[in-house]
């Protein structure tokens, strides 16, 4: 687990305040407090910052603001301490703090409950120790003992048989509640398990025996559902630790493989893979050829042809045949344990709607209980009213007081849109980048890499004065397969698809910043550019004019001319190849749909104007910039912002860097084994496919249209109920149903977002 406090400028270029101090508020239902069998991934160790040693500590009993209100309250002002951050979904609190101070912490967090395990701790690298499991029959015994009192108490038997089973059921189920409830309470905190054992000893106290019995037992049984249910979130994102098997074909010294736990693999050792397999390490091919499924990584549909030289990548499938690579990464250091590492990061990042809710949540609470204890006190003194009836609405609105529901919401939404960006290739560093890319207005795209291939590949090929197809391609494969030059390799990559033959060169001579000579079959022939046909005097009007309609298309041009070996008498030009950066067909796609989503879009690229128009004309971007160098591109972004919408750059994460810094949000392309881009990029789509910008925008979007629905509900549910209540329709039951109603509600909108595919 990465040290959520930790946000310097290459996390968090654009300086969004990811800080989660001053949020010491109380949660709902006692849910969040039940712990979960659910294995986590250990928090980072220990380490140093310019506030002093930061220590990640995992409490099991931590999974909700309940706890982080009691725990905030307690460390704040201690000696020492100098911050805290909390992942309350990893359940991890990592403490800013001197050296001396961490023993005083620990006790103190034990003084509240709860058990900590540092990340340092022996004990807890060899397996963090989970909570005990409650056994079930004392809730099934108070379940029974709360329906037997309701029965007695419509039965009309004596009221102390209803008194005693009630008090079985309370005590049955309850304890645990009242415990929690009286440590929040000693310490200053008003939280759910102190509200609810406040109403239920009302509840005892007025005679309510077996509504007092029910709203215990209700309220345990919520907790139990609400566990699960948080654990689903929790699931979404575990689900990424599993994708890498533990162990790996590796082979020894003697040359014989083993099976090897792949914690113990170290980098340069040989793997071997059987097809169906799963790669449990990253690595780089040194013999044999397979189709790899990289969907877990990249988010790629269609399986990947790999041969030997190409990179794999841990937690990946084998589709067919069998293969070795060499380890490029350690077991911790591979690709997916990047990308787990910046999700579980990006879970201690509150949106912007996250923070509100907290701020909301501060004040929230304790306004109802004030207003609870003047409705238990005000009326009967003030205008003779009855007291059990004012009495007990004010317990029914103390139940109604725990933001569970509000506060939940806004966490399970977010890390399960994490989650499903995760698995569709997406990286997104923080819950902010989420919420936030619905606001996107422009869109800034590199050209190379990013829309077209990055690789020039042969467009166009023409023969002139009267030269035949396969002989001319032929003599110029025969030169361009000689040279280095990107476009000669293109020509000669298009011949060598095609099978065209080559011939034997003689005399072959490089000619830097035009082309290249050389002499096949006794015949002097060249393989250059504009230049040097100007040069040679071969260049005509019409050949001048065909040139020029090329080169406005953004096409780099070359030609073969041919020329007597022996009196150097010139014969002509004989070939015409074009050669360009071609646009991916995804591409096209993605641009269309981004603008069926209304975003404009804009290239920025160092290419010069021609080619910047023409890739931007065949790919439907709107505006196109070139001859841009770094902090051109850096004012074109700061040309588009503004302040009611977002200005998003899509680059390679390195060379963009000032660009991809000042935009609201950074999209580094094709990040996948690329560690730069991945700690950088406020967004790092794990392959080149661009049609993952307008999934992301789809994701945003829906992601904040279920934080608003959350907040409706949750707030639109407590409010039916309060007025339910003050005109003495509410029940303490049916607070309690409204109460866990609400929560369950919320967390099962939320997690739908794991199942969005875009």
């Amino acid at each position: 687990m990465p040290t959520p406090a930790k946000h310097d400028h290459a996390h968090d270029p654009h300086g969004h305040d990811h800080s989660d101090h001053g949020h010491g508020h109380d949660h709902g239902a006692g849910a969040c407090c039940a712990a979960s069998a659910v294995p986590l991934a250990l928090p980072a160790a220990p380490s140093t910052s310019a506030q002093g040693m930061q220590t990640p500590i995992r409490i099991l009993q931590m999974d909700c603001p309940t706890e982080e209100a009691l725990l905030r309250k307690k460390l704040t002002g201690m000696d020492g301490v100098a911050g805290m951050d909390f992942n309350l979904m990893q359940r991890v609190l990592t403490v800013t703090h001197a050296p001396s101070a961490i023993e005083p912490i620990l006790q103190a967090v034990r003084s509240l409950g709860f058990t900590p395990e540092i990340a340092n701790s022996a004990a807890a690298q060899a397996a963090p120790t989970p909570e005990p499991a409650k056994p079930w029959w004392p809730l099934v015994l108070a379940g029974a003992a709360a329906i037997a009192s309701e029965a007695a108490h419509w039965a009309g038997l004596p009221g102390w048989v209803a008194a005693v089973l009630a008090l079985a059921a309370v005590l049955a189920c309850g304890t645990t509640t009242y415990k929690k409830g009286w440590i929040a309470v000693r310490n200053g905190n008003l939280n759910i398990n102190a509200l609810m054992s406040i109403a239920v000893t009302g509840a005892l106290l007025l005679g309510q025996w077996p509504e007092a019995a029910m709203v215990m037992v209700l309220f345990t049984v919520a907790e139990l559902i609400e566990a699960k249910s948080l654990d689903r979130a929790r699931n979404a994102i575990q689900g990424l630790l599993q994708l890498a098997p533990e162990r790996a074909t590796v082979q020894q010294a003697d040359g014989s493989w083993s099976d090897v736990a792949a914690k113990a693999v170290v980098v340069g050792a040989r793997v071997r893979v059987k097809p169906g397999e799963r790669l449990a390490l990253d690595g780089q091919i040194v013999n044999g050829r397979s189709s790899i499924d990289q969907a877990p990584i990249t988010g790629e549909s269609l399986p990947v042809e790999k041969a030997e030289g190409d990179t794999v990548f841990a937690g990946t499938i084998n589709a067919s045949g069998s293969f070795e690579y060499l380890v490029t990464a350690a077991a911790g250091d591979s690709t997916l344990a990047r990308i787990i590492h910046a999700v579980e990061e990006a879970q201690g990042a509150r949106a912007p709607t996250q923070r509100f809710v907290d701020r909301f949540a501060q004040v929230y609470t304790p306004v109802v209980f004030a207003i609870a204890v003047a409705i238990a006190i005000l009326p009967p003194l003030l205008m003779g009213g009855d007291w059990f009836t004012w009495v007990y609405k004010a317990l029914v609105l103390l139940v109604i007081a725990c933001p569970c529901a509000l506060v939940i919401s806004t966490p399970v939404t977010i890390v399960s849109g994490l989650a499903a960006a995760a698995r569709m290739g997406i990286l997104v560093k923080g819950g902010v980048y989420l919420e936030e890319g619905r606001k996107l207005v422009w869109l800034a795209l590199d050209k190379t890499g990013t829309i077209t291939h990055g690789k020039p590949a042969q467009t166009d090929f023409a023969v002139l004065n009267g030269g035949v197809d396969a002989e001319v391609r032929s003599l110029a494969a025969s030169l361009a397969s000689r040279s280095d030059h990107p476009v000669s390799r293109a020509v000669a990559e298009a011949a060598q698809r095609d099978a065209v033959p080559l011939h034997t060169v003689e005399a072959f001579e490089a000619l830097p910043g035009r082309g290249t000579k050389g002499l096949i079959d006794g015949n002097l022939y060249y393989l250059g550019n504009h230049r040097l046909v100007h040069e040679l005097g071969l260049c005509s009007d019409a050949l001048e004019a065909r040139l020029s309609e090329l080169e406005k298309q953004g096409k780099t041009v070359i030609l073969l001319a041919r020329a007597d070996a022996d009196n150097g008498a010139e014969i002509g030009v004989v070939g015409l190849f074009a050669v360009a950066d071609t646009v991916k067909d995804s591409s096209r796609q993605a641009i269309a749909e981004l603008h069926a989503l209304g975003i404009k879009t804009i290239m920025l690229t160092g290419d010069n104007v021609h080619t910047a128009k023409a890739i931007a004309e065949q790919v439907g971007i709107d505006e196109a910039r070139g001859d841009l160098l770094p902090e051109d591109k850096l004012k074109a972004i700061e040309s588009k912002l503004g302040q009611d919408s977002a200005v998003g750059m899509v680059g390679d994460g390195i060379n963009d860097a000032p660009a991809l810094a000042r935009a609201d949000i950074g999209f580094a392309m094709g990040a996948a084994g690329t560690g730069t881009a991945i700690e950088t990029a406020d967004v790092a789509l794990m392959d080149d496919d661009l049609r993952k910008l307008p999934r992301f925008v789809r994701l945003s979007r829906k992601t904040h249209a279920l934080l608003v629905q959350n907040i409706v509900l949750a707030l639109g549910i407590k409010a039916v109920f309060l007025v339910l209540t003050l005109t003495g329709q509410g029940t303490m039951w049916m607070a309690v149903f409204a109460d866990v109603g609400a929560s369950l509600l919320v967390v099962a909108n939320g997690l739908r977002l794991v199942r969005f595919r875009g």
